[in-house]
């Protein structure tokens, strides 16, 4: 008889853009080959209002079976801009954290009475990113079956001390990249609690057509942006910088936007904005572009830099981010920026030269297949899941041994 594990998310669905729901819905259904893999998620669709949207309580997608609960209370973005402008202006006590984190959502005690009264029919519980009342809430209940995949960077909400049962409770973490490890064991000090380094793979579908974008969208001299079009991934840095730089040189360059947007686009001839897309044609976007462009400063991956590496694609990013000017330097396949003057040398230079664009995307390729290959990933997850699994087996024979 397979274990039983079961992951808990935010969201979860084909219908979920996002790029931790999708890492933990891309491992989740791997997993099926050897454990019975259950979710713990919500209703929700999107996470800026955590508004009901799916209606089955369960249902089972690609051999995972997905536990849905309802969120209490959608979330009103000005009472949570106020407390947590609050917050990032010092002035939150420790009392009203938890407040801050139901008003950030989704509010889903249903999920926490599940987790509770079922944890011993599980496992082992994995939680995927730190910042939310599912993982913050939910891992003290089942703190010595929880692997907690954290997914987090440099940022202030670590100082708020409701994190510290999601970072000093677990049995074990699996991180991203060796970046957010350290910053973890910095902030935290839990050196003392088991860790591996995994990531994500790439999976690339076997038709990839640049041809087909071309067509469809009628573009083809661009560079492409992929994910949430939002304040919060520095977008408007990246759209004041492009539409600097096209003015500076003028050309028939096109900046192509492929995700939901959150915020306002520029109204410019030059910025597309296509919405969101099939995951073949955001593929086929990428492996038309002259490169990706990334302008988000938190990051704790970036599966869509992985995917452009692995298209062969050179990639322009944020230097602010440690995370994503690792991958720079760690594959040599591309450049960072930290002004717009590096910006605007790093675009020229790429633009300009198809060699050095191909000779980055062969590094880029290598980088990719060396270390974030699903096989490698797969295989360090399933030794953290079998020490839980022992650890608490050893631990349950001495408490009984202790009682005869």
């Amino acid at each position: 008889m397979k274990r039983k594990i079961c992951f808990v998310v935010q969201r979860y669905g084909l219908e979920v853009n996002g790029g931790a729901e999708l890492l933990c819905r891309e491992i989740a259904e791997k997993m099926t080959k050897f454990y019975e893999v259950h979710v713990l998620t919500t209703k929700a669709i999107d996470y800026d209002t955590w508004a009901n949207r799916y209606l089955n309580d369960e249902e089972v997608i690609n051999k995972v079976v997905v536990h849905r609960f309802p969120v209490e209370k959608e979330r009103n973005q000005r009472e949570f801009d106020n407390i947590n402008g609050i917050f990032l202006q010092g002035g939150l006590t420790t009392l009203r954290e938890d407040e801050w984190l139901k008003k950030q959502g989704p509010y889903v005690p249903k999920l926490i009475e599940y987790l509770r009264d079922h944890k011993i029919n599980f496992d082992v519980f994995l939680f995927f990113t730190y910042l939310y009342y599912p993982t913050v809430v939910g891992v003290p209940e089942v703190q010595d079956r929880a692997i907690v995949f954290p997914l987090c960077h440099d940022e202030p909400f670590l100082r708020m001390s409701i994190y510290r049962n999601v970072f000093c409770r677990p049995k074990a973490f699996f991180f991203n990249m060796e970046q957010e490890r350290k910053l973890v064991r910095h902030c935290f000090h839990n050196y003392s609690i088991p860790a591996l380094i995994g990531g994500a793979g790439v999976d690339l579908p076997p038709n990839i057509d640049s041809h087909r974008f071309y067509t469809k969208f009628q573009v083809q001299n661009y560079i492409i942006y992929v994910g949430r079009i939002d304040e919060g991934k520095n977008c408007s840095e990246m759209f004041d910088f492009f539409l600097r730089y096209k003015k500076q040189y003028p050309s028939d360059l096109k900046l192509v936007l492929v995700g939901k947007p959150m915020m306002k686009i520029p109204k410019d001839k030059d910025i597309i904005s296509l919405g969101f897309v099939s995951d073949q044609e955001k593929y086929d976007g990428i492996d038309g572009a002259k490169f990706l462009l990334l302008p988000s400063i938190y990051e704790s991956l970036s599966i869509v830099v992985l995917e452009a590496l692995s298209l062969k694609k050179p990639v322009l990013l944020n230097g602010k981010c440690e995370v994503l000017k690792a991958h720079i330097e760690g594959s040599k396949a591309g450049y960072f920026y930290s002004s717009y003057d590096d910006f605007s040398a790093r675009m020229t230079s790429l633009l300009s030269d198809k060699e050095l664009r191909i000779s980055m995307g062969e590094s880029g390729k290598r980088y990719v297949d060396t270390n974030f290959k699903w096989s490698v990933i797969l295989r360090k997850l399933n030794m953290l899941i079998e020490y839980v699994v022992s650890s608490n087996t050893i631990e349950t024979s001495y408490e009984k041994s202790s009682m005869i």
